[in-house]
């Protein structure tokens, strides 16, 4: 992601860039065919098994889908309605997110950086918050929204659906189980 510049950029392994979605220097919030979708401050990305490119599009606080067909769509939130609800596409609001991670499933997992809680959507878009407890920062380990984070922003996931975070404001690495029990590690 080229934040700045409001793309996807693609680079090859001899080093030729060129862009995937967004128009340079124009920011915006606009779906549809890659040529002509609009993006804002995007953060993190990620590819699912079937090759669809997801982007957290961190200064729209919504989670946004490039199909294989070339088709810029808006899997989760509303463009420039920052929230901390759980619901399924339109209905859900995202804070601040950051990264994402997908699983062998197809869900996809998000660092909800300053909304300090970790979010998990369906391919369907449905939204649940898996961990953290929205609006409030801390370090505590626990399920759910027992546990706490501080602005976590990198995530990655294995092969049992087990999501390790970043959590930037506490400076450790945290693992949550499929059944969303934190612990630091």
């Amino acid at each position: 992601s080229d934040s700045s510049n409001y793309t996807i950029r693609k680079v090859t392994a001899a080093g030729v860039v060129t862009t995937v979605a967004g128009t340079p220097g124009t920011s915006g919030s606009a779906d549809g065919p890659v040529a002509t979708a609009l993006f804002n401050a995007v953060g993190g990305v990620a590819f699912d098994s079937e090759g669809n490119l997801y982007v957290a599009d961190s200064g729209n606080y919504t989670i946004r889908k490039i199909s294989t067909a070339g088709v810029v769509s808006t899997l989760a939130g509303v463009a420039g309605m920052r929230g901390e609800t759980d619901g399924t596409g339109s209905q859900a609001r995202l804070y601040d997110p950051q990264n994402l991670a997908v699983d062998s499933a197809g869900y996809l997992y998000v660092a909800d950086g300053k909304g300090n809680v970790i979010r998990k959507i369906t391919p369907a878009g449905v939204v649940t918050t898996l961990a953290g407890s929205a609006g409030s920062s801390g370090s505590a380990d626990g399920t759910g929204t027992a546990a706490q984070f501080n602005d976590p922003t990198g995530i990655a996931v294995d092969a049992s659906a087990n999501v390790y975070v970043a959590d930037l404001g506490n400076d450790p690495v945290r693992k949550i189980t499929p059944a969303g029990v934190v612990t630091t590690i």
